[in-house]
C-alpha cells in the first residue's frame, strides 16, 4: 500500500519526516509541496484553489502511483484530500484526515485571520504561530522546521488560503465520497475539534471514525508521530481486510499487505 501525505497550512512535506520513518517499515510513502509552499515551484497561472491543489496530487498519483493508495490529509489539505476523493480516483481506499479543513468555509476567528495576513514573513509573528498551533514539547529541531516553512511559504499562496481557500465550500461534494475515513484531532485543539467535525464532517460521513491524541494541539505528525503511525497502520491494515470497490462497482480482492 502507498501513503499520500499531505501537509497543513503554511508548511511543507517536511512534516512528515518523523512519521514516514515509522510507517515506511511497512507501507510506500509519497509526500509532495502543496503549490507555493516548501520547495513547490510557483504556479506559472497563479491559481492556488483547492481543485488546483488536487490536480497537483492527481498529478502525482497518475506518475507515481500504481497500487492501492490512502492520501492522509493534514488541516488546510484535509480538504484537499476531500476534494480528491469526490472525483473518486481508481485505487483510493481510504482517507485519514490529521485536524482537517472541513469542506464547508473553515471557521478562522477574523482577528487570527487579518494577524496571519498581515504578519508573515516576520519571524517574530511564526514564532507565535507555533505556540498556538503546538501543545506538545518540541525538539528545537521541529520547532525551526515549524517556523522556517511558515516564512517560506509565498506570500501569494498564504494570502489565496487565508482569503479563498479556507472559505470554500465543497459540501456539495461530499456525496461523490465513497472510501471509509479516519478522523484524528489533538486533544488540545480548540480550532479544528470534535465539536467542528460533527457539524461539519461527520454530518456527511457518519460512519467515520475518529480518534483523538491526548496532549497534542494541531501538528500532529511532529507533536506525536509514534501515535499516528499507529493510528495510520491500524486503519491500513482494516482497509486490506476488505476488497476493493472501484468507481465502475467492480469489485476487486484485496492483495496482502506488504
Amino acid at each position: 500500500m502507498t501513503f499520500i501525505l499531505l501537509h497543513f497550512f503554511g508548511s511543507s512535506q517536511r512534516e512528515y519526516a518523523p512519521l514516514i520513518e515509522l510507517l515506511a517499515r511497512k507501507h510506500r510513502c509519497l509526500t509532495l509541496d502543496l503549490r507555493g509552499f516548501g520547495d513547490s515551484p510557483v504556479p506559472s497561472d497563479g491559481d492556488y484553489s483547492v481543485d488546483a491543489m488536487t490536480d497537483d496530487v492527481v498529478t502525482l498519483i497518475e506518475e507515481q502511483v500504481k497500487e492501492p493508495f490512502v492520501v492522509v490529509g493534514h488541516s488546510m489539505s484535509g480538504k484537499v484530500a476531500l476534494n480528491l476523493a469526490s472525483r473518486q480516483p481508481e485505487g483510493l481506499l481510504g482517507l485519514v484526515l490529521l485536524a482537517p479543513s472541513p469542506p464547508s468555509p473553515e471557521p478562522i476567528d477574523d482577528t487570527e485571520r487579518e494577524r496571519l495576513l498581515t504578519t508573515h514573513g516576520q519571524r517574530s509573528a511564526a514564532e507565535e504561530t507555533l505556540k498556538k498551533i503546538t501543545s506538545a514539547p518540541l525538539s528545537e529541531a521541529y520547532q525551526e522546521l515549524i517556523i522556517t516553512d511558515d516564512l517560506r511559504s509565498t506570500p501569494e499562496a498564504w494570502a489565496a488560503w487565508l482569503e479563498h481557500g479556507s472559505r470554500e465550500d465543497i459540501s456539495d461534494r461530499m456525496s461523490n465520497v465513497q472510501v471509509p475515513i479516519q478522523l484524528v484531532l489533538g486533544s488540545e485543539d480548540k480550532h479544528i475539534d470534535e465539536s467542528l467535525m460533527k457539524k461539519s464532517v461527520l454530518n456527511h460521513f457518519p460512519d467515520a471514525q475518529i480518534t483523538s491524541i491526548d496532549g497534542a494541539m494541531h501538528v500532529l505528525p511532529l507533536e506525536k508521530p509514534a501515535e499516528v503511525a499507529r493510528i495510520v497502520d491500524t486503519f491500513a491494515t482494516w482497509l486490506l481486510s476488505k476488497p476493493i470497490h472501484t468507481p465502475s462497482g467492480v469489485t476487486k480482492p484485496m492483495p496482502p499487505a506488504n
